[in-house]
């Protein structure tokens, strides 16, 4: 099936998109700068133009699954995450919904359910992703809202702990981004992630093992 990755050349959506294509899927990498279409190809994705900010009729048209898996950040100012990742997913969301597009895959973080509690630095980016979760679960397309903790880049060892809620984040609660696309991309052979959300870390579980325990 067309899968639509928004954030295909962000270090977590160069993950997803080989995954894809292992998996039997085509992955389309939604790029704002065609510089990357090189990049995007080789790693077997089909590249159409997209941009948060603008209408996404065009890139969002023909796919049966979205996979947002872009985000500002601690160093974007806010009124720029706050256009991108609320009002740019807010975008996504609905054009998604008119578009008939059956699953949506969010990746959000670890403390959007209380943001006030997270980093100081990264208020205005959770504030700005509980926003858009909030209305990804008022959908009526098939929903799964992954939030993991901090992201880092070392390999995948697909050990990982998941639950409803894990707890604020701190210097313990790290994942890989290599383990968190593929828990993107498995929650589409799991119909038991459908609508619902749930925290990632490093752990002692295997992989598939902590999905089916959702």
């Amino acid at each position: 099936m067309n899968v639509l990755v928004v954030g295909a050349s962000g270090k977590t959506g160069r993950h997803i998109i080989p995954l894809l294509k292992a998996a039997g899927h085509t992955p389309r990498a939604m790029i704002r700068n065609f510089d990357q279409r090189p990049e995007m190809e080789a790693l077997g994705a089909e590249c159409v133009a997209g941009d948060l900010e603008k209408p996404l009729g065009y890139a969002v048209r023909g796919n049966w699954t979205v996979m947002m898996a872009a985000g500002s950040g601690s160093k974007t100012p806010p009124e720029k995450t706050v256009e991108v990742d609320f009002h740019g997913v807010l975008s996504l969301i609905e054009t998604s919904e008119r578009m008939n597009v059956r699953r949506f895959i969010m990746l959000s973080s670890m403390n959007t359910d209380d943001p006030e509690t997270g980093p100081e630095k990264l208020r205005h980016y959770l504030n700005a992703k509980a926003g858009a979760d909030a209305r990804l679960r008022q959908s009526l397309m098939n929903w799964t809202i992954v939030r993991p903790g901090y992201l880092h880049d070392e390999p995948s060892h697909e050990m990982l702990e998941i639950a409803p809620s894990l707890g604020p984040v701190d210097e313990n609660t790290r994942i890989s981004r290599e383990d968190v696309a593929k828990v993107m991309v498995a929650c589409m052979a799991h119909d038991n992630t459908v609508n619902k959300t749930f925290d990632i870390i490093d752990g002692k579980t295997p992989l598939k093992e902590a999905l089916e325990s959702i």
